[in-house]
């Protein structure tokens, strides 16, 4: 089983964070996505210090997946400089890395 992540982004609405969630999904480059929010994030921005509401997606994938992932992120997502940032999955439910193992291996064998 490859290395299962998790895959982290917000965006300023909840339509354009969803939009990201499922893209992703039904390209199977994330096995789920979740969407929270809002949260608050403080942040640099050319050179000042930003406030803005945001919403959280945390999609479940692997490593070998990855490249592809970031770039349906970026295509999707409405940011200059999009937060992407990925995590290696430690430890887990086998029931769960497992499930996401298949539901992912759908876009390696193109859905079969």
């Amino acid at each position: 089983m490859a290395e299962a992540i998790q895959v982290v982004t917000t965006a300023a609405t909840k339509a354009d964070a969803q939009a990201i969630a499922t893209a992703v999904v039904t390209k199977r480059l994330a096995a789920c996505a979740q969407v929270m929010g809002p949260i608050t994030s403080t942040y640099w921005w050319q050179g000042k210090i930003e406030t803005a509401d945001e919403w959280l997606c945390v999609m479940k994938s692997r490593q070998d997946l990855y490249e592809e992932l970031e770039q349906t992120i970026r295509q999707a997502h409405p940011y200059e400089v999009p937060e992407i940032l990925a995590f290696p999955v430690v430890l887990g439910s086998q029931d769960y890395l497992e499930w996401m193992d298949h539901e992912l291996a759908q876009a390696v064998d193109g859905g079969q």
